[in-house]
């Protein structure tokens, strides 16, 4: 698994989301790495990291990677897709987690919503005409909130064409990556949560934030009206001291 790994201090996991890959956490990693040792993967089928022929768990990938790295606990944050694989990495192996910041977190099998359902709609009919660069339009229209400048929208424009490329030459060869599902069941997440929402985000990942901040046991919930579904790219200071801020708590 591709991944970077800096600084001294306690360990800290930064997990991208579905439209990145590690790069998303550039803005982050020089202020970061001062304070903690941290680490950003590409994860299976994102940035460096290509899908396997095998049955793979994204969970499973980080436990095998934390082990390499000789980190027992990590302090972790994931958007998005990020958000998801941190929650079952909580949920199939607590003890490697020592504190959680799920930033839009997606939450597998939640109910979707008619906006969610028209985006991967048309997304599908893009790909199905062959339309990639209208797919990569599609996704970075509608992840990035109003406050992303150009040279951010240009940067997820790249990783989103870069994972597109990846997940197709995936399915092109003669076998197809099949995911384990990892459970996850919020109420038995015990570890300090920190769960943030944008204001100007997708409704579908609005509901999963609200979700997850009544059913994770004394989570914390941080609405910013401001941000669309990547905040950590919208606004990356403000979002690197709240990261930084949560993972230092007593």
């Amino acid at each position: 698994m591709a991944h970077d790994v800096a600084g001294n201090g306690a360990p800290m996991l930064l997990l991208h989301s579905g439209v990145c890959d590690r790069r998303m956490w550039e803005p982050q990693w020089a202020t970061l790495t001062t304070s903690f040792r941290v680490v950003r993967p590409d994860l299976r089928g994102f940035g460096e990291t290509p899908l396997p022929a095998e049955r793979f768990s994204f969970a499973a990938d980080i436990v095998e990677l934390l082990d390499f790295l000789e980190i027992e606990r990590a302090c972790i944050a994931g958007s998005s897709l990020g958000g998801r694989v941190a929650l079952e990495l909580a949920s199939s192996a607590p003890e490697r987690v020592e504190r959680l910041i799920l930033l839009c977190s997606a939450l597998r099998g939640f109910p979707s919503t008619p906006d969610a359902d028209a985006f991967e709609a048309a997304e599908e009919a893009m790909f199905e005409s062959g339309d990639l660069d209208g797919a990569v339009e599609l996704n970075v229209r509608t992840w990035l909130g109003p406050e992303a400048d150009d040279a951010t929208r240009e940067l997820v424009r790249v990783m989103q064409r870069r994972a597109f490329e990846v997940q197709v030459a995936a399915e092109e060869g003669p076998e197809q990556p099949e995911m384990t599902d990892t459970p996850v069941e919020p109420a038995n997440i015990l570890v300090p949560t920190l769960v943030v929402s944008g204001g100007t985000d997708m409704d579908q990942f609005q509901a999963v934030a609200a979700h997850l901040a009544e059913a994770i046991p004394d989570a914390q919930h941080v609405p910013l009206d401001w941000a669309g579904h990547l905040p950590s790219l919208e606004r990356p200071e403000a979002v690197t001291e709240l990261i930084a801020d949560f993972c230092t708590e007593a």
